[in-house]
């Protein structure tokens, strides 16, 4: 994971930064407005409980924050964090996904679709009491185009853009280069001009100096403590309606079975898992009492990425990837020889589905899967061939070795908080093993500093996928490289291809629904064929809360969905509490029980100590959102 795994986001995995489930769910190309009677109106504000307490949502996350500034933060918890603070242009249906407004009203397209023109609505202020308006995305957006630091994390939704402006407090317009089919689906923050302008250095700023910070989405933040806590109180004011919770911690555990033991005991009130529960986990849960565990399908991929050479956008090159996975049949080799129906069943225990494509089934607009002359299947033999024809032949000792006498061994990043990497890394190790290859499993807290460095060979990937497929494909773009060595940028794997770079400009510019799948269909196909990502699996969302403190939350989509990382804030949102009678203390944003008594903050606690730095979001917890 966005985010990623590096679960990134999602990512982050690497940023785990969450693909269209519908062609007309994220471009919509008609106005957009909020249908009377539609249960995503706005509504009154949530009556207090009878007591005058104040109630709590404790979650147990397996990721720390990489920044706080949305024009930086790429993790699935930092971007659902800011997904609470800001508000979007246009927001996704929790039912389907579909395009519903968000702090614009409506939207409408030129003639020839190279002018955008969006009405923003008047019921939307600041924390700080100014009105929000379209100046204050207007400036986002020019901001982003003209400061590459500002461009980090969502930049390749306005690389088409030629101007911006605001000609009036509730008009925003956006003339195109070229047609891009994404703008009902900017997944963009829009932050207030009035506080940002005054950051010198966006490549730096991670926005945790100040609090509380200015947003106007349905959560203030109020605090924040590095790898320890961010809190953030329910914005009466927010124009969807208040929040029914006064607030939230989302609480870091390293230790999944930690958390889990927490959410027994009543001291958080939902727990994600790493980045889902696992089998044991879970089916510990199962009949535990004033606990439902939610196993749904999940929109994100687990895969294993191959460092294809890391290098820059001018070609400068950098870190110590292996040579040998600069070969086309090695690289297909080694996915000959996983199996990952072996995976589902073993390591996931029936909690996934096989992997195929890069886009998650869920997505089902977007799936796509191998024909049967193309899929790299389980098959040691043809990869044992495969490896020979590449002139890796097996020494005396069984091991392969090259032209140069050197053996064919390998290193595979690892994200130690993730059970699931542990496991395949195991199975990996004999699988290869038996092919002459060895496999070196680096399991370790930060994978972000070696995978920006591009010194790895191999690593555990993924990321959560949004309704729009166009930023899980953009980061395998030449033009998300580093403009520099190891600096963070919007790359997930250093991916250079012009034939899958010509085919998202296609992509990019199709407003076609059906022609626009078919060609992100072809990424798919040709993303697989180079053999630089292989996915093995597509988790579901395994997840659990307190019956007893939460009454309601809303899953997304509605049938079937998940609670965390969501392409929008609606579980937080919508989340009832069970009972705000029921009490625990909060001693400083540190430690809280479930449903609490105090203040009205929300707080995203992650126990440990560190430097807050702004790393992209590699970590299994999903990635880009």
């Amino acid at each position: 994971m966005v985010t990623r795994v590096p679960p990134r986001s999602s990512r982050p995995r690497r940023r785990m930064r969450v693909l269209l489930a519908s062609g007309a769910a994220a471009l919509a190309l008609a106005a957009g407005s909020v249908v009377p009677g539609n249960p995503l109106t706005p509504a009154p504000p949530q009556a207090q409980a009878a007591d005058s307490g104040r109630t709590t949502l404790t979650v147990a996350v397996a990721q720390s924050v990489d920044s706080l500034s949305p024009f930086l933060a790429q993790r699935l918890v930092s971007t659902s964090v800011y997904r609470l603070m800001y508000d979007y242009l246009t927001n996704y249906d929790p039912k389907d996904n579909h395009t519903i407004p968000g702090l614009a009203t409506k939207w409408e397209p030129s003639a020839d679709k190279l002018t955008w023109t969006y009405t923003i609505r008047s019921d939307s202020k600041w924390s700080d009491g100014h009105q929000a308006t379209a100046e204050d995305a207007a400036w986002t957006f020019n901001k982003m185009m003209t400061d590459e630091g500002a461009a980090t994390a969502n930049g390749n939704f306005v690389a088409n853009f030629e101007k911006v402006t605001a000609p009036s407090a509730d008009k925003l317009v956006i003339q195109l280069k070229q047609p891009q089919a994404t703008m009902a689906a900017l997944d963009v923050p829009i932050v207030p001009k009035h506080v940002w302008e005054k950051v010198s250095d966006f490549s730096k700023f991670n926005n945790d100096t100040e609090f509380p910070i200015v947003g106007n989405g349905p959560f203030i933040l109020t605090d924040y403590k590095v790898d320890s806590y961010v809190k953030l109180k329910a914005n009466k004011d927010f124009w969807r309606g208040s929040p029914k919770f006064d607030e939230i911690v989302f609480r870091y555990y390293k230790d999944q079975d930690a958390a889990v033991a927490a959410l027994r005991k009543g001291e958080v009130s939902f727990v994600a898992g790493s980045p889902s529960l696992t089998p044991a986990q879970s089916a510990s849960l199962k009949n535990a009492p004033d606990i439902k565990v939610n196993d749904a399908p999940g929109r994100r991929f687990y895969a294993l990425a191959v460092n294809p050479g890391a290098r820059t956008k001018d070609g400068e090159k950098f870190g110590d990837g292996h040579p040998a996975l600069l070969d086309q049949k090695v690289r297909q080799a080694l996915f000959m020889a996983v199996d990952r129906a072996t995976i589902i069943d073993k390591v996931f225990q029936g909690h996934a589905v096989e992997g195929e494509g890069y886009i998650p089934p869920r997505f089902s607009d977007y799936f796509w899967k191998p024909a049967a002359d193309q899929e790299l299947a389980y098959d040691p033999a043809k990869a044992a061939s495969t490896l020979d024809e590449a002139g890796y032949k097996k020494n005396s000792d069984g091991k392969r070795v090259g032209k140069d006498g050197k053996p064919l061994d390998f290193r595979i990043l690892c994200h130690a908080t993730d059970p699931n990497d542990k496991a395949v890394g195991k199975y990996l190790q004999e699988w290869w093993g038996d092919l002459g290859v060895g496999l070196k499993v680096d399991c370790i807290d930060n994978v972000s500093d070696p995978w920006y460095a591009g010194e790895y060979d191999l690593a555990f990937d993924g990321w959560s996928v949004n309704p729009d497929p166009d930023f899980v494909m953009s980061i395998h773009t030449c033009a998300a490289l580093p403009s520099k060595p190891k600096e963070s940028a919007a790359t997930d794997n250093f991916i250079c291809d012009k034939q899958f770079d010509e085919l998202y400009k296609k992509q990019n510019v199709e407003y076609d629904t059906g022609k626009r799948a078919a060609l992100v269909k072809q990424m798919e196909s040709r993303l697989y064929d180079t053999g630089y990502m292989n996915v093995m699996a597509y988790p579901n969302a395994v997840e659990a809360y307190r019956t007893d403190q939460i009454e309601s939350i809303t899953t997304m989509p509605s049938d079937a969905g998940n609670i965390y990382g969501q392409d929008g804030y609606w579980s937080w949102w919508s989340a009832v509490p069970a009972d705000a009678a029921s009490a625990g203390s909060d001693d400083s944003g540190g430690s809280s029980t479930g449903v609490l008594i105090g203040v009205g903050v929300a707080v995203v606690v992650l126990a440990g100590g560190g430097l807050l730095f702004a790393m992209r979001r590699r970590s299994t917890a999903e990635d880009r959102e």
